[in-house]
């Protein structure tokens, strides 16, 4: 396919791979150099201290993929406008790509500068490949927007999924690269001060990693993972989410294995294409309705008296996992020793704040956006919502998790408890003491302390949730 020689600039976001990015192939179509470009602006700086340590270390595996490739990855600060135009003035590039994100920031900030561009007469270019489907594509039959996942499933199951693109053979290079800032003066991991050298190796880094994670489930996990997805101490799900979350794999190549997965009778990867489609699900409502990350889905719960304040002790205990109830705290220390949590858990530590505490989810919402490698804007704020019962839920507010009847049923061995909970244990393993080591050092925490007693038991605290509940002004 001919086209303009002139170097395209590809800005790189959330797409960190070489294969199945849409931008990527369309710019070494054009026939002249691609220029790999990450700009660190005010929303990437801005991300809490897990998620900007990930995608630094994201940046650096990625730039090492470029480099074996013969390209190279540019990396520059500031507004990015103003950095798009300076490199275009350096480098004569007559096109901008990019793979479209679609939080609101984002979207606005990119409108603004396809807009820009174009008036300044350049080719500007947003692509697909973050999701299977695009949010406007996906509606009811009365031309609206899904409020419901069940409809919305039953709306896309059947529906054409693009096949993965393969990664092009070479990526054209220009005479001259541009000047690059140094990934390490960006200071990506500062904020994760010591809990850094504890996570890491915890991190499955780049395509290739991604790519084993899926091989590896499709092979050993699927057919068992209806069942498998909900036991948080075995390896019985994907682990795909930080690499989900920054693009180094495509959701369409995870869709396409799990087909085959299904049309070889592994049953379980239905459910773990539904669990995708639920991804897809909290990117349709954040186009539609962005206010559900950080406002009431359901306007009408902005009545309900939930606790704000985070400096009060049992959110400072459950932040720091010791509020006595072993699955609620087991999950939180698997948080800070991993950069993850099992999804089982996330239902129980968020039902656990926001009916037996009381305590607005975007307390919730804000703590696992510090805390989280696989920080997701869509699923993070649906996940909260949808647990608080402000969400889109057709059984919102009486669902309340009981950790401990959760625990017996999901952990009967108390095999995961005692993988993250050191306190009791007279040989605690590793996992449950890195713990001590990765926590800021103010929190008077030791591994040899005694295990507290609940803060607030499951049973008074599922009575006088439903009691707020079904007594609220609204």
């Amino acid at each position: 396919m001919g086209g303009s020689k002139k170097p395209v600039i590809l800005w790189i976001r959330r797409d960190l791979r070489l294969s199945d990015h849409p931008a990527l192939r369309a710019a070494c179509a054009r026939g002249g150099p691609v220029i790999p470009l990450f700009i660190l602006d005010d929303l990437a700086d801005g991300l809490g201290a897990a998620p900007k340590w990930r995608l630094g270390l994201g940046i650096g595996h990625f730039a090492q993929v470029l480099a074996d490739k013969g390209s190279r990855l540019i990396l520059r600060r500031g507004k990015p406008l103003d950095v798009l135009r300076a490199l275009i003035d350096e480098t004569g590039a007559d096109a901008v790509y990019w793979s479209r994100l679609y939080d609101p920031d984002s979207v606005a900030r990119d409108t603004g500068i396809k807009t820009a561009l174009k008036e300044d007469g350049l080719d500007a270019r947003s692509f697909g490949g973050h999701l299977l489907f695009e949010p406007w594509s996906v509606e009811t039959q009365a031309g609206e927007h899904y409020k419901v996942y069940t409809p919305f499933w039953n709306a896309v199951k059947t529906r054409d999924v693009d096949q993965p693109l393969a990664a092009p053979d070479a990526i054209p290079a220009p005479d001259a690269w541009p000047d690059s800032d140094a990934l390490d003066d960006w200071g990506m991991g500062a904020a994760m001060d010591r809990g850094a050298d504890i996570v890491r190796p915890h991190v499955q880094l780049g395509e290739g990693a991604a790519m084993v994670r899926l091989d590896h489930f499709i092979a050993d996990i699927a057919a068992g993972y209806a069942d498998s997805r909900n036991c948080p101490a075995e390896d019985g799900t994907s682990n795909l989410s930080e690499n989900l979350a920054l693009g180094e794999i495509s959701p369409h190549r995870c869709w396409h294995a799990a087909t085959r997965a299904r049309h070889e009778g592994k049953r379980g990867a239905e459910i773990w294409q539904k669990e995708l489609v639920w991804r897809e699900f909290a990117y349709h409502l954040m186009h539609h309705t962005p206010c559900i990350l950080t406002a009431n889905w359901k306007p009408d719960w902005d009545a309900f008296p939930w606790n704000t304040d985070e400096r009060l002790a049992p959110v400072k205990a459950w932040k720091q996992g010791r509020t006595g109830m072993p699955f609620v705290d087991a999950a939180m220390r698997e948080m800070y020793v991993t950069g993850r949590m099992h999804n089982r858990g996330r239902m129980i530590v968020a039902s656990y704040l926001t009916k037996h505490l009381m305590c607005h989810w975007k307390i919730g919402l804000d703590w696992f956006a510090d805390c989280l490698i696989d920080w997701d804007p869509a699923n993070n704020a649906l996940g909260w919502q949808w647990s608080a019962g402000s969400g889109p839920d057709a059984t919102p507010y009486f669902r309340v998790f009981n950790p401990q009847t959760q625990l017996d049923r999901f952990d009967p061995d108390r095999i995961y408890v005692r993988t993250w909970i050191a306190e009791g244990q007279a040989d605690p393993p590793d996992t449950a003491t890195d713990y001590f080591r990765a926590i800021p050092r103010h929190w008077p925490m030791r591994s040899d302390d005694a295990y507290p007693d609940p803060i607030v038991g499951p049973k008074e605290g599922r009575a006088a949730a439903l009691d707020a509940y079904e007594n609220r002004d609204f």
